[in-house]
């Protein structure tokens, strides 16, 4: 398994993302966690997102996961990138198409580098529990709670990170699991999480 998870954007170690996949530069990059926001958001969000990726030497393509033909190509790229947005859009869409199973099965096989920020990074915990306290869950209906489970603790980006909007938020989410005692990765922006079979390493910023 391979996950380079980051709180905002490709953090500060995207050769390490390159690294993990490679000579295979492919990469699948998923925009749905954005499904429901202002067209014009999406649209900056997207471009952003893509010269990310792209600066860091990487070949994108945008997968929208309501194109079903789009989410069975999802095996045939090296990166699967997951930006962020709301988490319970976005694991409404990957159950609702079925890509949740297959990025779980993906990942068993290692057949594909995970990546992905905020929302891209929480949806892989064992439940999505406290983030209400950040996005909203009636954006969608029948709201799912479960994460996919890939990680054994809940993800929390931006934490002590006044330059985003979101990151007072999300420190009453990490003290909240602080105090319930629940082992949790607290990211600032910039940092990154790195794992792979071998290890897991908390990347600084």
């Amino acid at each position: 398994m391979r996950l380079y998870l980051s709180s905002f954007r490709t953090g500060a170690h995207p050769d390490r993302l390159v690294g993990l996949a490679g000579n295979d530069r492919r990469t699948a990059l998923i925009p749905n966690a954005l499904d429901g926001f202002p067209a014009e958001l999406r649209k900056a969000g997207l471009r952003r997102d893509i010269d990310d990726l792209e600066g860091a030497g990487l070949d994108v393509t945008v997968i929208d996961l309501h194109e079903p033909a789009m989410v069975s190509s999802l095996a045939t790229y090296s990166i699967v990138w997951v930006r962020g947005g709301n988490v319970f859009v976005l694991r409404r869409v990957l159950a609702d198409t079925g890509t949740d199973t297959l990025l779980l099965d993906l990942l068993r096989r290692d057949a594909v580098v995970y990546g992905g920020y905020s929302a891209g990074a929480c949806v892989l915990a064992p439940d999505l529990n406290g983030l209400e306290l950040v996005d909203n869950p009636a954006a969608v209906t029948e709201p799912i709670t479960t994460g996919l489970g890939v990680l054994d603790r809940p993800f929390v980006p931006h934490v002590r990170s006044p330059s985003h909007p979101e990151s007072a938020a999300c420190d009453a989410v990490s003290a909240a699991y602080a105090t319930a005692g629940r082992p949790h990765w607290a990211l600032r922006d910039g940092e990154v999480l790195l794992v792979t079979d071998e290890q897991t390493r908390l990347l600084p910023a």
